[in-house]
């Protein structure tokens, strides 16, 4: 009995070792994560390939690569270890009514500064014994942190779903042109693409998903813009608008009544951005990570106290 009892505790070692691994795609990232020594990592994850008669790794010096066994194991294997990892929270949860634990939310800067601060406030209120940790990456950086599990999952735009990823949309808003107030386009009645093509644009950087959006619709329409400024951040790229430097083109959500600027819808030409939930496929998500999402959700908008008024 005791030595099966020790098989099963080293199999529970060595699946949270190769998942560790598979996910940093690092043995010692693996280590550091399971405050354990390299060595220790490599003697589990051996011993778990000869168990079960395959490689799992490919080694290429320090980094490895997951063999397609390794990735059918990952699969099988890592909803697993989230279960195990996650049951003290979900105990305590369910004996208790407790939610506790911690929480980590990816997102990049425009959904930390305007969509989520209502969220995470009314989420504290409620559950004031987890710890909420938001990391500040967007677009692939945050898909990378949800795929290693740093993050239980991000909020923020997507425009291609990897085959790993779920997307749920849970809000939408309109990219709009910004101008200073005073600005010849401010008096039109109607802006087309031509219309802004004299005006140099202040816009984020080629890696942000709107700059993204922004260069497939003129280039679909054929037409060429000038770039006077590449800032990062929606509030930086708001400030020189108003202070006549340029003009640009930003979701709505970013804007505000204070903002020193005139908005000026362009729905021909850009369509409605979501903003959404993206989690890995087959995530056991914590008690904690299932209350917040609970609270995003339309459905339970109305119960998400002010959350519900920036919507």
């Amino acid at each position: 009995m005791a030595q099966r009892t020790y098989y099963k505790e080293n199999r529970l070692k060595q699946l949270r070792a190769f998942c560790h691994a598979a996910q940093a795609e690092s043995m010692s990232r693996a280590a550091t994560r399971m405050s354990v020594s390299q060595p220790s990592i490599s003697l589990l994850i051996q011993s778990l390939e000869k168990s079960l008669g395959c490689q799992l790794f490919q080694r290429r010096g320090p980094r490895i690569q997951l063999t397609s066994e390794g990735r059918t194991l990952l699969e099988l294997a890592l909803p697993l270890v989230e279960g195990l990892d996650s049951l003290p929270q979900a105990f305590a949860e369910r004996c208790r009514d407790l939610v506790t634990g911690s929480l980590n939310i990816a997102a990049g800067e425009s959904t930390t500064l305007y969509l989520l601060p209502a969220f995470v406030e009314r989420f504290t209120e409620l559950y004031p014994h987890v710890s909420v940790t938001l990391h500040n990456a967007s677009g692939p950086d945050g898909v990378g942190l949800v795929r290693a599990g740093t993050a239980d999952f991000a909020v923020g735009p997507m425009l291609q779903v990897p085959p790993d990823i779920l997307y749920t949309p849970l809000l939408s808003y309109a990219p709009v042109l910004i101008t200073p107030p005073d600005h010849p386009l401010a008096r039109l009645p109607r802006v087309t693409l031509q219309d802004i093509q004299p005006y140099p644009l202040i816009l984020p950087p080629r890696h942000m998903s709107t700059r993204g959006v922004i260069d497939m619709v003129f280039q679909q329409h054929n037409i060429d813009y000038q770039v006077r400024m590449e800032a990062g951040g929606w509030e930086v790229i708001k400030r020189y608008v108003g202070m006549g430097l340029g003009i640009s083109i930003v979701t709505s959500i970013c804007l505000t009544p204070a903002d020193a600027v005139t908005r000026i819808p362009l729905p021909d030409f850009f369509p409605e951005r979501s903003y959404g939930l993206i989690l890995r496929r087959g995530k056991v998500l914590s008690p904690a990570a299932r209350r917040f999402i609970e609270l995003m959700r339309p459905a339970d908008r109305k119960e998400a106290g002010r959350a519900a008024a920036l919507l």
